[in-house]
Parts: structure tokens; sequence; C-alpha cells
């Protein structure tokens, strides 16, 4: 009687383990597929931080189709609601195929691989922008440029 309580258990927790396996590897296919209209068309900025730790709402991924502003106020293209941003703290541009950063005279500054700037700046691959309490990683595309 024990060996087959065993052999149950033992059965029951090979098929816990493999439906948590399955569960996972659904959530990234999930993940790569809802990244994957990103990735084919423009450059991107992608979340670094948790998005869970952040006391307010933002999108894992950004767009970069074109001028785009960042700041508190609604009016920008995208609108965070920290309070570490300035109304309208950074602007980053797409033009002819290179995208620019530019810091728009914020009060705490945007950080660009740990150094603040005071210019604008070409972004290359991997670059990563800090402002307020969020932190991006950039991603070209070189399809589009």
């Amino acid at each position: 009687m024990f060996n087959l309580l065993s052999l149950i258990f033992r059965y029951l927790f090979i098929l816990i383990i493999y439906l948590f396996i399955l569960g996972i590897i659904r959530l990234i296919y999930l993940d790569i597929k809802s990244m994957s209209n990103v990735m084919n068309h423009y450059p991107y900025l992608k979340l670094i931080n948790r998005k869970d730790s952040l006391p307010f709402k933002i999108k894992e991924v950004y767009t970069l189709e074109d001028t785009i502003t960042i700041g508190r106020k609604k009016e920008n293209n995208v609108a965070i609601n920290d309070p570490y941003i300035s109304n309208q703290h950074v602007q980053i541009t797409l033009d002819e195929g290179e995208v620019f950063i530019e810091d728009l005279d914020s009060a705490n500054g945007t950080y660009l691989n740990g150094d603040r700037i005071v210019d604008v700046f070409k972004l290359k691959n991997g670059d990563r922008i800090k402002f307020g309490q969020v932190e991006f990683l950039y991603v070209s595309n070189e399809v589009c440029l």
C-alpha cells in the first residue's frame, strides 16, 4: 500500500513540475510574441526597472517612430507620473535613421550610461537612459536605420 501511494505521489509531483515548466515557456513565448511587432519596425525604449516596483503606471516598451517628449504633463507623447521627472523632461528625435536625445532643462537631469547629459547626444544600441526613478534600454533596429 505504501509503495502504491509513493508511486502516485512521485508521478503527481513530476506532472506538477512539467506543468510549471510549460507555464514558464508559455509566458516567455507570449512576451516574445508581443515584442515582435515593435522589433520589426522601429527602434524602441525598453523599461529596465521592474514595473511592479514603481509607484506609478508605466509601459514596458515605447516605440520611437518620430520625435517624442517624455515628462509628467499629459501633453507629452509619453506621460510618466514620477515626482522626480519634470513637466517636460526629455525629447527623443528620430531623424534620417539616427536617434538623438536631449534633456529639456529638467530639474533632476537625464543620464545616458551614467553620465548627465546637457547637450544633444546620438543614441546607439544598448545605451541606458535614466531620468527620475525609471531607466530604459535603447534598442535600435537595423532594418529602419
